[in-house]
């Protein structure tokens, strides 16, 4: 491809909006360019980026038993209402209605219109187990669009579904997509975490998320380093350390305008650990008060799981209505006393004696509560969130941190979507079943914005050769030299005869604009034509390393050929 020829509107300052360096350089390297509040529209760098990540993905599918189709984004409210997801899905999902007054969603997500898809045909054990797959847009009003094409209300996805005729096929099934994301992911050149997540919406029996690594990343991760240990934050376990002492006597105290933990702990010289602090929430319009450990902060992901609600569903208590049900301003809210109303206590606060609680009397609080002879509740096994220093829950190791941006996921979802959509086959019996099914998505848009996170430098891009918008790029210094003009184009015709993705800088632009320019789109390998072209002398040099030698050009076009070559076949 000729430069001058070709549309890229690159840009010298960063667009106001963009808080990330991936959000920056894809849009002033004319990747990408905003329409809307995230929404977005992909330029041609951009759109050749996305080409060969789907062409990826395709490989590493098509490789592993997963069969292309296509639905619309245009799904009936129907089928969502048989699966239960048309009102608790939230205000993510895009709805419409047609001029019949007929109601429709832009599909965020597709297990409904696959399982629909296939009920009236695949009726047979004999036909199991199936895999399909899509790669197609998604719609989802994000409430915060952030990050450029990483959060946006518009992205492209691969999403697949598995169908099996018991859990044993899932289970080949998930481990087949499992490889099939690993083989993708590492040719991208992306660096990532494979860990344990939580099933939200999606429902289902297990998941894991491929996590790029990314200090911009929204997502937090913990993991050991001796062991294979690995989950997001809304499922990490850490093992709790309970602290048993002898019980003392309930003992009520003033506490006088202190209402935070670390103000009552300092009140009472005794440590945030020692107390038991209550989450007061409404949840669905029901309160409910959640009594986790003082220095501990509470897992929302964890307990909308326990509740079997979405995240639209819970809001914090406000001031009055705590006051009208405890008796107390807030900040004095305690598990004693409360009564016709739900309580939920992490099995934590079981394990330690003698805690600090609110009283439901505003200015104080007891200490030496416990749990059982004091105050009861509901409790639950886990509803708090890790943090870095923990000890794992399977004692493997201390606990760290990382962050990252979620490029895959896969599901273990069961019979969920099956069983409502009574989507069923006849097993070797004759006996009628449910589908096993599996999930799994992978975000084409968003790996873009991952590997940009992982490949830039203050000049701009540098892309893996796998998926950079041209593997080679050559620049001529001045076309109206003709040697220099002649040179480039017979570099440019031999790289073009070898199958190389090359785009020749033919511009009428000064030659510091040319190089800027370079830097910014970060195509891997890169052959300068200037004042040496008359003896077919070159400037090679690679965007990483950005070491200029000079060479003839005959061993400048070997080098592209033979690096691309083997770049690829990594």
């Amino acid at each position: 491809m000729r430069l001058s020829k070709y549309y890229m509107p690159t840009l010298r300052e960063d667009p106001v909006d963009a808080e990330t360096a991936s959000h920056k350089l894809l849009v002033r390297g004319a990747f990408i360019r905003k329409q809307a509040s995230g929404i977005y529209s992909f330029l041609p760098l951009g759109q050749k980026v996305k080409n060969k990540i789907i062409d990826i993905v395709k490989e590493a599918m098509d490789g592993h038993d997963s069969i292309e189709i296509s639905t619309s984004i245009l799904q009936d409210k129907e089928i969502w209402e048989k699966s239960g997801r048309w009102d608790t899905f939230g205000p993510e999902m895009f709805k419409i209605k047609d001029r019949n007054e007929r109601e429709y969603a832009l599909g965020p997500t597709a297990e409904e219109a696959l399982t629909d898809l296939v009920k009236n045909e695949l009726n047979s054990y004999k036909q199991l187990p199936l895999n399909l797959y899509q790669i197609v847009d998604k719609f989802r009003d994000e409430k915060r669009p952030r990050f450029g094409i990483n959060r946006s209300r518009d992205f492209l996805m691969k999403d697949a579904y598995s169908f099996d005729k018991d859990q044993k096929g899932l289970e080949e099934s998930y481990q087949l997509m499992w490889d099939a994301y690993v083989e993708a992911f590492d040719k991208m050149g992306l660096d990532y975490k494979i860990v344990e997540g939580d099933t939200g919406s999606m429902g289902g029996r297990m998941s894991h998320e491929f996590i790029a690594l990314a200090e911009t990343g929204e997502g937090v991760i913990f993991f050991t380093e001796n062991s294979d240990y690995a989950a997001t934050d809304e499922k990490a376990r850490f093992k709790f350390e309970p602290i048993v002492e002898d019980l003392k006597e309930l003992e009520l105290v003033e506490t006088p305008n202190v209402t935070t933990i670390e103000e009552v702990s300092e009140f009472l010289a005794i440590p945030s650990n020692k107390f038991a602090k209550v989450v007061d929430l409404m949840v669905k319009n029901e309160p409910i008060f959640v009594v986790i450990p003082g220095d501990r902060e509470l897992n929302e992901a964890k307990l909308l799981s326990y509740l079997k609600v979405a995240e639209h569903d819970i809001e914090m208590m406000d001031d009055e209505t705590i006051e009208k049900i405890t008796g107390a301003k807030a900040g004095f809210t305690g598990p004693i006393g409360l009564e016709d109303v739900r309580v939920l206590v992490d099995e934590s606060i079981t394990k330690i004696n003698n805690v600090v609680i609110g009283a439901n009397k505003t200015d104080h609080h007891y200490i030496n509560a416990n749990f059982a002879r004091d105050f009861e509740g509901e409790v639950v096994e886990d509803l708090l969130t890790a943090k870095e220093g923990d000890m794992a829950y399977d004692e493997t190791g201390i606990l760290k941190s990382a962050r990252g941006i979620e490029v895959g996921n896969i599901f273990q979802l069961g019979t969920k979507y099956s069983e409502s959509l009574e989507a069923y086959f006849l097993d070797e019996n004759g006996k009628q079943q449910p589908f096993i099914m599996g999930s799994y998505g992978i975000g084409i848009s968003r790996s873009i914005s991952a590997i940009v996170e992982q490949n830039y430098d203050e000049k701009g891009i540098i892309w893996p050769t796998s998926v950079a918008p041209f593997e080679a790029m050559i620049t001529i210094i001045n076309i109206n030299d003709e040697n220099q003009m002649r040179l480039g184009e017979e570099i440019y015709q031999e790289l073009r005869k070898k199958g190389i993705d090359v785009l020749l800088d033919d511009r009428k632009e000064r030659a510091g604009v040319k190089f800027n320019d370079r830097d910014l789109i970060g195509i891997p390998y890169r052959i300068t034509v200037g004042k040496d072209a008359k003896d077919n002398v070159v400037e090679y040099s690679t965007r990483k390393e950005m070491q200029i030698e000079k060479i003839d050009k005959s061993k400048a076009i070997e080098e592209v050929i033979s690096s691309v070559r083997e770049d690829l076949a990594r």
